[in-house]
């Protein structure tokens, strides 16, 4: 991981490539994170992260060209590695080859720490440098959790390069008042998701993230019982459960205090998503995502709706979850009417319907793309 020559390229946008990881606190990296040959890291060439490593894993399918570049853009507290089955999926399953593209945002997984509380807003920036860099076009855009603004966000800027989008438990809007929501009652009243950074400290972040990641629909009793008996276990070394591996990524990346807390700031945040206010005692330093949500919501149907390009979009949705309820679902109907008939609910999926349904979610990226 930590050798090999750095690699510098001529490219129409700047920026440059390193084989040679930068400071992520990820020590145990599992043999499927990345493919052999297919390891980079993007040094940003601008803006607040300017000089910071970005972690990528490209799959490309050698000569050949590739029927679609699918790019999936992860969300929080997971990183690129919550991809790696649906990945494995359409590379057994694709009928013409298909190059894969997932990143870790900065703060997040092989990338460097973050050094500020970053919001949406800063990790679609840097992301949007990574899409010039590698000047990616016929896209199948995979976006999940705040992987929807970020990756939404940075593509929108300029759309003629996006050929489909496959939404995951995502929103750009103002999630609905009604049902679940992130500041009042999901995962459960008593600690709604928004107020955990407030419940826990930041050096227990980490088991908390794996905790997230991997609870199943469950009452309000049985989900505290389970966070708490697992913190325990973590202080004693033990990592009950099954996906041990990815456990292990999710909890060592935030293991230092700088990347756990810009993922405690997100969470914050969930309880403005759509609408953009900043939380309470934000720096008026950082970047105000309010004005990238109004950017989303004035430009997506314009440019992506029936009466723009009228890309291809799909909808997998898990359904116990704020993101998953009927108000979101007809939010995204409006925006993309296309969507209508290509929307897919399961009733028994939390949020992470990424890490639950990956051979659905590949056949759903390959049918879209016309690949299937």
């Amino acid at each position: 991981m930590k050798g090999g020559k750095r690699i510098v390229e001529d490219r129409t946008f700047p920026g440059s490539v390193s084989r040679e990881q930068g400071n992520s606190p990820l020590q145990h990296v599992p043999s499927d994170y990345y493919p052999p040959g297919g390891c980079f890291w993007f040094i940003l060439p601008d803006g607040t992260d300017q000089g910071k490593k970005m972690f990528y894993r490209d799959s490309h399918p050698g000569n050949d060209k590739p029927g679609t570049t699918v790019v999936l853009v992860h969300g929080n507290p997971e990183c690129s590695y919550s991809y790696r089955k649906i990945i494995a999926a359409l590379a057994r399953t694709a009928r013409t080859p298909v190059r894969t593209i997932a990143m870790d945002h900065i703060g997040f997984g092989l990338s460097d720490q973050a050094t500020f509380e970053m919001t949406c807003a800063d990790h679609a920036v840097n992301l949007l440098c990574l899409i010039r860099y590698l000047d990616l076009h016929n896209v199948t855009l995979v976006v999940h959790d705040w992987g929807g603004p970020i990756g939404i966000g940075a593509f929108l800027r300029e759309p003629g390069r996006v050929a489909n989008l496959v939404l995951l438990n995502t929103t750009v809007f103002p999630i609905p008042d009604e049902g679940y929501t992130y500041h009042k009652n999901y995962p459960t009243p008593c600690i709604p998701w928004s107020k955990f950074p407030l419940a826990f400290p930041s050096r227990l972040w980490g088991p908390v993230a794996s905790y997230t990641v991997y609870r199943r629909p469950a009452g309000a009793f049985r989900l505290v019982a389970g966070l708490v008996v697992h913190l325990l276990l973590f202080r004693l070394g033990i990592r009950a459960g099954g996906e041990r591996d990815a456990r292990q990524v999710y909890e060592e990346q935030f293991s230092t205090r700088a990347n756990a807390r810009s993922s405690m700031r997100m969470v914050r945040e969930t309880q403005y998503w759509g609408k953009g206010e900043m939380v309470p005692g934000s720096s008026p330093e950082l970047k105000n995502p309010g004005v990238l949500y109004r950017f989303m919501q004035e430009n997506m149907t314009k440019a992506w709706g029936p009466l723009g390009r009228n890309i291809g979009a799909r909808a997998l949705v898990g359904r116990w979850d704020p993101l998953g309820k009927d108000g979101v679902i007809s939010q995204w109907l409006r925006s993309l009417p296309q969507l209508e008939g290509h929307v897919r609910v399961f009733e028994k999926v939390g949020h992470f319907v990424n890490i639950e349904k990956p051979e659905e979610i590949a056949d759903a990226v390959l049918d879209v793309a016309g690949l299937g």
